[in-house]
């Protein structure tokens, strides 16, 4: 596929979304549509859509790329998720009920309530970090791979392949906000599934593989194995790190983040929320499950026609992440590589404009008081709220430049991992907040606890090994939220009245 023609189906493809935002912003734009899409969003509409907003452009390329990385992933990953899918349940059964119970439109005002504005405004503040710079990761991953493969034929300057994406993004949010992302999510992961599924027959059909043959040789391959339970001490893929890891992570990547339950809080009832929940984990388990049989027929059809994992471009190493993109756009025919590049822009655009959304609407809520009733529809607020959208896209921009001037893929990963240390926090502040109701915080120490937390995490991360002969995975997070825990309850008074929620 040409560059020429990958370029004119970008524009294409951001028209029709165009299009859609247009239409819905005619039914309404003010913040309340922003915020929260009226409360009137379909709960099978959001559990779909839900899906691309997940996943991510960058589990799009790297999950089936890190299936016969040099590490030996295999499917170990999907330990991971099966801990996902238990957080999920735990999202929907605890923290979805007090979210409506509250009728919250940041889920951030129950720390308000709950222990003050200092805990409120370290919350929010939290996400604001993590959520900008995770989502700077996950763009600039993408748009590496778009970069390479498209806007380097045109000698086109990174910092403008960057700049057109978050333009395009902004153009069809900044209106009606989480109103437009429900229609066009569900559409874009339409795409994205989509892609995949389609993917997967072109390689099979290349490898004279039926759908039943494929399984069977996905299944028999060297990359198929699941379940790890190697010494427990020493191996961070261990079944039961990788499980508690997974459910952690995902209450407080998930349950605590603004993005994906923003969503949830558009559904009209806490009926319709849960529903959409249980649905959404179900597709979630089972999309992982194809991306890692893709990542394992990619790696054999790679084998069978003699390709390498293409080199990174600075450090010149094996880059699994580019596999994907290499076999779709320069070894299959014209059609996988469309399909392909439909599926990449879809997980993009779904990731992002989520966030954007959502980071817009914690800042206008949080800091700026615009979700009380008689500020929703206050034509001034909803220019301050376009401005704050408008920051929020050039901020992503800045981050996303600053992550590219590393040149150094390890660099750039320990800093999406610092932005991963900083939810532990929000575990322990919403932990305390739940479990402990017969105790007051004092409330000007928690952003000082919050600071300090993941401080000591990271080194109890550095130095484990030595220490205690202990490698610590993504169960870290349960470490970091503890050290808050602990931090909050010994500044913490005893209540005379037990608090109520």
């Amino acid at each position: 596929m040409s560059s020429s023609t990958i370029l004119i189906f970008i524009f294409v493809y951001f028209g029709i979304l165009l299009l859609i935002s247009q239409v819905i912003s005619r039914k309404g734009n003010d913040n309340d549509s922003f915020f929260k899409a009226n409360k009137n969003s379909k709960w099978y509409l959001v559990a779909f859509g839900m899906i691309g907003t997940a996943l991510s452009g960058v589990t799009f390329i790297s999950v089936p790329g890190e299936v016969g990385s040099p590490n030996g992933e295999q499917f170990k990953y999907f330990q991971f998720v099966l801990g996902n899918a238990i957080g999920f349940i735990i999202i929907a059964k605890v923290l979805l009920p007090l979210y409506y119970r509250m009728n919250l439109t940041s889920i951030y005002s129950y720390i308000e309530q709950r222990m003050g504005v200092f805990s409120y405004k370290t919350a929010a503040t939290i996400f604001l970090v993590s959520r900008t710079i995770s989502s700077a990761f996950r763009l600039y991953l993408v748009v590496i791979v778009l970069q390479r493969y498209v806007f380097d034929f045109y000698s086109v300057p990174f910092p403008v392949t960057v700049f057109l994406a978050l333009t395009l993004i902004f153009l069809y949010t900044y209106k009606s906000g989480l109103k437009t992302i429900i229609i066009t999510d569900t559409l874009q992961t339409f795409f994205l599934v989509s892609s995949v599924l389609i993917t997967i027959y072109f390689i099979c059909d290349s490898l004279n593989l039926t759908v039943i043959e494929s399984i069977t040789t996905v299944r028999e391959s060297d990359y198929s194995t699941i379940f790890f339970f190697d010494d427990f001490m020493t191996s961070k893929y261990h079944f039961v790190k990788q499980i508690l890891g997974g459910m952690f992570v995902t209450i407080a990547m998930v349950g605590l983040d603004q993005d994906l339950m923003q969503k949830n809080l558009s559904c009209k009832n806490i009926g319709d929320a849960q529903k959409n929940m249980f649905t959404f984990t179900g597709i979630f388990v089972l999309i992982n499950i194809i991306f890692l049989s893709l990542g394992a027929l990619l790696y054999i059809y790679a084998e069978k026609n003699g390709i390498s994992i293409p080199l990174d471009e600075v450090t010149g190493r094996p880059r699994t992440d580019l596999l994907f993109p290499e076999i779709a756009l320069n070894h299959l025919a014209i059609i996988p590589a469309f399909i392909f590049l439909l599926g990449i822009i879809a997980a993009t655009f779904a990731t992002t404009d989520s966030a954007l959304t959502a980071l817009t609407t914690s800042f206008c809520v949080d800091f700026m008081g615009m979700d009380k009733t008689e500020n929703l529809a206050n034509s001034n607020n909803i220019k301050k709220r376009h401005w704050i959208h408008l920051g929020f896209s050039f901020l992503l921009f800045l981050v996303v430049i600053i992550l590219n001037s590393f040149n150094d893929a390890s660099v750039v990963a320990l800093i999406f991992r610092a932005a991963s240390y900083t939810y532990g926090p929000l575990l322990g502040l919403y932990a305390f907040g739940l479990l402990q109701k017969s105790r007051l915080v004092t409330d000007r120490l928690i952003p000082i606890i919050c600071l300090l937390s993941p401080l000591a995490t990271y080194f109890l991360s550095e130095y484990s090994g030595v220490l205690f002969g202990y490698t610590f995975d993504n169960e870290l997070i349960i470490i970091n939220g503890l050290f808050t825990y602990i931090g909050i309850y010994f500044t913490s008074t005893k209540s005379v009245h037990k608090i109520s929620f």
